[in-house]
């Protein structure tokens, strides 16, 4: 982040100390110490005020006194009657806070621009968002609102910070909307949310239908527009440097064919398994295509929703496939129950994909039968502090199968690297299936590298913070009558449903946002989602976004 500004609005006589304790509260929700203040922002006919003129001395900024005319040409997420008719701005915080971060010297403004704040808690539907017709208000997305206004009870706060939009995002910005467009859900003049009915998956024993893609995934979304992307999950930022320099590094011994038992070894010792129950395959993805061919199933069944290359890999193996569907009612819990008996290969997800749902350890080991293979897809598990409910390294259950990919967390997805663990004699028939050498030199230098105890930390430290920013989406999600998050939701992503979400998506695609479709995983249809968690500053523009693309149906 290049700076932070608040943004402070006062009644006549509030002390320094209130406005300083509100300012410092702000700062620590936002993570961020007093040094990350580049300027404090404030209706002008209230910038010498005591109080306000003594917290920015304290904190060796600037003070920045906006006209109330200018104040109000900016749509605030969080409006409030008092100071609209007070100063005609329905928040000094918060319009302040993304004035001064959208007007920080070096910023790029096109003809007749505003600033889009980046919150989309609510509707914006401040004094300003029709002051001067729609044009006068249009934007790029530059500011963003870290922390939307606080308050005591003198004392109004927000925090904004000035975000330079990256080529990857060179796409359309979030535009503001005529106020009225706008509405608060449930206030006086609001249309009424009306629920479209919908009939929820059964869980229920039924033999597949092509009627889901099952060869959708993510990548398709942004794979040629440059879009913010909502729908892939793999943590951004990666892979980290000290890890590219190690890939790097591996690139002078291309010329030896791979030898994986070093990286084998590291795998092993990290699950306190033997080796000979690890097997490294080019990415989980080919995992499943090896358990697909070696292993024999007469009655394969696969619990969805969840990732659908598992069931495709089957299906193109010859199998017939079952799908037991969770139901959105039961929040898509597991019932070891509703797996039939006879299954003699049954697939999860844990998390699951895309329902970010952890299942309890206890109820996928009681799937666990003799005769039976049990395929625990932990993708995610890296993602969740702690890999609590993992049953990686467990020798106990019978016919436990446990795939592991490094793609998600460290960024490899296009190096192709993940492990399988398994008893010996499985490992032993997926590797026969294998052809030579199927994972490169660089791929098992990668994979040795994040198993070191600097590597596990960093991934811990990631599933924390990733917790932190679910979150935040969460909460702004929360603001939204539409939308239905499923809950207890512990990995990278959220999944969430929409009336018409399939409409809501393209909207958001011409807003610039990539959203993960939902109608192609078994078990849900055209209103759902998945969003992939990201940064807040990122998220409060995608819920500016979502915010538009919701007004923009009606």
């Amino acid at each position: 982040m290049a700076s932070a500004h608040l943004g402070v609005g006062t009644r006549s006589g509030a002390p320094v100390d209130e406005v300083l304790a509100l300012v410092d509260a702000v700062l620590r929700e936002a993570g961020l110490s007093r040094t990350a203040v580049r300027s404090l922002g404030t209706l002008d006919a209230r910038a010498a005020e005591p109080g306000i003129a003594g917290a920015a001395a304290v904190l060796g900024v600037p003070v920045r006194g906006f006209a109330a005319e200018e104040l109000a040409a900016v749509s605030v997420p969080h409006p409030s009657a008092l100071p609209l008719a007070a100063t005609g701005t329905a928040s000094v915080a918060e319009a302040a806070a993304l004035l001064a971060a959208g007007t920080e010297p070096g910023a790029v403004h096109a003809p007749g621009a505003g600033v889009v704040p980046g919150a989309g808690a609510g509707r914006g539907t401040g004094a300003g968002a029709d002051a001067g017709g729609p044009e006068a208000s249009v934007a790029r997305a530059r500011a963003v609102l870290l922390v939307p206004k606080r308050k005591t009870r003198r004392v109004t706060c927000a925090l904004a910070a000035s975000v330079p939009v990256r080529s990857h995002e060179d796409a359309p910005g979030a535009r503001l909307l005529p106020r009225a467009h706008g509405y608060i859900a449930g206030e006086p003049g609001s249309p009424p949310t009306i629920p479209t009915p919908h009939t929820t998956a059964a869980m229920d024993m039924h033999t597949h239908t092509d009627a889901h893609d099952l060869r959708h995934h993510g990548d398709a979304e942004v794979r040629d527009d440059k879009l913010i992307d909502l729908a892939v999950n793999v943590r951004t930022d990666t892979p980290p440097e000290w890890l590219r320099r190690r890939i790097a590094d591996s690139l002078t011994g291309l010329a030896a064919y791979p030898d994986d038992r070093v990286a084998r070894a590291a795998v092993a010792e990290r699950h306190d398994l033997p080796p000979n129950r690890v097997l490294l395959t080019a990415g989980a993805a080919e995992a499943f295509v090896l358990l697909a061919r070696a292993l024999p199933a007469r009655r394969p069944v696969v619990v969805h929703p969840q990732f659908t290359e598992p069931e495709a890999a089957l299906r193109d193996a010859g199998h017939a496939v079952d799908r037991v569907l969770l139901r959105e009612e039961d929040g898509f819990r597991l019932d070891p129950a509703a797996v039939p008996e006879d299954a003699d290969l049954v697939v999860i997800g844990n998390p699951t994909n895309p329902t970010s749902v952890l299942h309890p350890a206890a109820s996928i080991a009681a799937l666990a039968r003799p005769g039976r293979t049990l395929v625990v897809d932990e993708a995610f598990m890296d993602a969740v502090p702690g890999e609590r409910e993992s049953l990686a390294g467990r020798t106990d259950v019978p016919g436990l199968v446990v795939l592991r990919s490094l793609t998600k967390t460290w960024g490899l997805a296009g190096l192709r690297i993940g492990y399988v663990l398994a008893a010996p004699a499985t490992i032993a028939e997926l590797e026969r299936a294998q052809p030579l050498w199927p994972v490169s030199s660089p791929a098992l230098v990668a994979a040795e590298a994040c198993m070191s105890r600097a590597a596990l930390a960093e991934a811990e430290h990631a599933a924390h913070r990733i917790g932190v920013e679910r979150a935040h989406l969460l909460a702004g999600l929360a603001e939204f009558d539409e939308v239905r998050t499923v809950a207890g939701a512990e990995g990278p992503f959220v999944l969430v449903r929409i009336d018409g979400a399939d409409a809501v998506r393209e909207r958001l695609r011409s807003l610039g946002f990539a959203a993960r479709r939902g109608d192609t995983f078994p078990g849900l249809d055209r209103n759902w989602l998945r969003l992939a968690v990201r940064d807040r500053a990122t998220t409060n523009r995608f819920l500016q976004a979502l915010d538009q693309a919701l007004l923009m149906g009606g």
